[in-house]
């Protein structure tokens, strides 16, 4: 069990709702990963709107956890309307703090993240912030009370995989006591092991399940790894050498012999 906002959850896997060939394909995928929070974007999908109705009946069906996100938005105004929308619309306080500064690889703008941080939790918002792997940037979102952080892997729906595992770790090593969801850029199951083995509390993603041959079965193959590599970390991996040791140690001389004629 791990906590957000004192909300109980059993799986490390979050997951989102975007570009899956259908609704039951992203329903039976959801089911499959085992994840219990989905997220939700009000910019690009809106549950008062007409067309949007029965997708967000069908989430409402599945009795998940609602993060909703702050997609599209590149100003800090924008961020707040939509957040409070949000807010109305899905019961939460939960919101996944998105403000893109760059839209080549749509990396989180620095300063206005900071700031619409502040100005999301002056309004009693739980904020998850979406950020980069810089150490400086995650110690103030924590500073000005964030409890859950959202560093990247590689830009979203790169499918790259974790880029610079040095920057990451560092942030695990001097951010002990906050809860790091890696999200963005996860491509294959082993990335999100890898994730998990060093120590980061959750893993979200989208694409690489939405985007597989076959989702249903990458989001069942994310589910164990996940879960693997939460145990490898809880059950301490070995330390890497740089000489070969044999597995088993040579003690004297064989037990056999052969008689002499």
């Amino acid at each position: 069990m791990w906590n957000i906002d004192s909300q109980s959850l059993t799986s490390r896997l979050l997951i989102g709702s975007a570009q899956y060939p259908s609704i039951q394909t992203l329903q039976q995928a959801v089911a499959a990963s085992g994840a219990e929070v989905i997220t939700l974007s009000l910019r690009r999908q809106s549950a008062r709107q007409t067309g949007a109705n029965h997708f967000w009946q069908m989430i409402q069906q599945m009795h998940l956890h609602i993060l909703p996100n702050t997609a599209g938005c590149y100003t800090v105004q924008e961020v707040i309307h939509t957040a409070e929308m949000a807010r109305e619309v899905f019961q939460t306080n939960w919101i996944k703090l998105e403000i893109i500064g760059d839209d080549y690889n749509l990396q989180p703008h620095p300063l206005l993240l900071l700031q619409a941080t502040e100005a999301l939790l002056q309004r009693g918002f739980t904020v998850l912030p979406y950020c980069t792997d810089d150490l400086i940037i995650c110690q103030n979102l924590v500073s000005l009370g964030c409890r859950i952080l959202m560093p990247w892997a590689a830009p979203i729906g790169s499918g790259k995989g974790l880029l610079n595992t040095y920057a990451l770790s560092v942030l695990r090593e001097r951010l002990p006591d906050t809860c790091l969801i890696i999200d963005a850029g996860i491509g294959r199951p082993s990335d999100a092991a890898q994730a998990m083995e060093m120590g980061f509390d959750a893993v979200l993603l989208n694409s690489a399940i939405a985007l597989a041959q076959d989702p249903v079965k990458m989001a069942t193959a994310f589910q164990h790894a996940v879960i693997a590599g939460r145990e490898a970390f809880q059950a301490g991996i070995m330390p890497a050498r740089e000489l070969a040791r044999p597995s088993t140690p040579v003690l004297g001389t064989p037990f056999w012999h052969t008689e002499k004629a």
